[in-house]
Formats: structure tokens, sequence, C-alpha cells
């Protein structure tokens, strides 16, 4: 089995949000370092989007961020906090053979740990990119990161996947 790489929600509206204890730009930056180490290794990166349901134009700021996405990235729109509820999602990964699923992005306790637990559901071994992706306030993201996701994945840095 192999491994994809899963970035939720890198899109300018999202990365220049207040967040902590990372800014949005720091996320941004070592998830495209974490992409390319993944495309190097001939790893599949997916990268994640949220529009907002039933609204006729999304607000300025709503399509990936520059320099993330390249030929050959799953590209999934979601509508959902989390990445696999109606998007076709784990039938791209199970075509592909994934078996691990590491998630990063943001916001920690929202659209990343929505898509982890879902990928956890969904049979995948799942691994958390502590230091590529940020909260609201960096207590809700140290306490996701130090007592919820060792409970079903694993917790690991960005310099374990260079």
């Amino acid at each position: 089995m192999t491994r994809a790489l899963v970035l939720i929600d890198l899109m300018p509206r999202i990365v220049a949000l207040p967040l902590a204890p990372y800014s949005g730009e720091e996320v941004l930056e070592r998830s495209r370092g974490l992409a390319k180490a993944f495309r190097a290794a001939g790893e599949l990166v997916v990268v994640v989007r949220v529009e907002r349901p039933d609204v006729e134009e999304q607000p300025p700021g709503s399509g990936f961020s520059p320099g993330l996405v390249e030929d050959g990235d799953v590209q999934v729109v979601k509508r959902a906090i989390g990445a696999f509820h109606g998007t076709g999602l784990d039938d791209r990964l199970r075509e592909r053979g994934v078996g691990t699923v590491v998630v990063a992005g943001l916001v920690t306790t929202m659209g990343v740990e929505s898509t982890a637990r879902a990928a956890s559901d969904h049979g995948y071994a799942v691994e958390f990119v502590s230091d590529a992706m940020s909260g609201f306030a960096a207590d809700e993201h140290q306490f996701a990161v130090d007592r919820v996701f060792p409970r079903f994945g694993k917790v690991r840095s960005t310099a374990d996947y260079r």
C-alpha cells in the first residue's frame, strides 16, 4: 500500500485568517515542501478546497493558493467540513492503492480533523503533520495534536517526510 498526502483548505481566504500556533503562510509553505517531497517519492498528493453550497459565486480567495497544485495531483472540492463526504475521495484513493493518508492543512480542529476521522472510519492508516496545520487558537490545535490525534493515528512533523 502507498501513502497519499492530503492537504486541506489551503486557499487564500483561509490562509489569511488569524491562526495559531502557526500562520496560514507558514502552514502553506510547509505544505508545499511536503507536496514536493511526496511527488519526488512518486507518492500521491491530494489537494482539497471547500465551496459554500447554494451560493451563486464563491467568495474571493476560494481557489487553491498559488504554487500548491501541480499536474498529477488529485483535486477535490468539498461542500462539507471533511473531504470524504460526497466527493468520491475514497474511490480515488482506493483506485491508486492508497493505504495511509497523511493529513495537513487548515484548520486543525475543523477540516483536518474531520477528514482524518473519516479516513480512519474508511479503514486508512492516518498520519498527522502537526507543524503543517494550525487552528483558530493555539490551545485548540495543541489539544488535538497531543490528546486526540494519537488515539487514531501517528503524529509527526514535516522533518519526518524530508
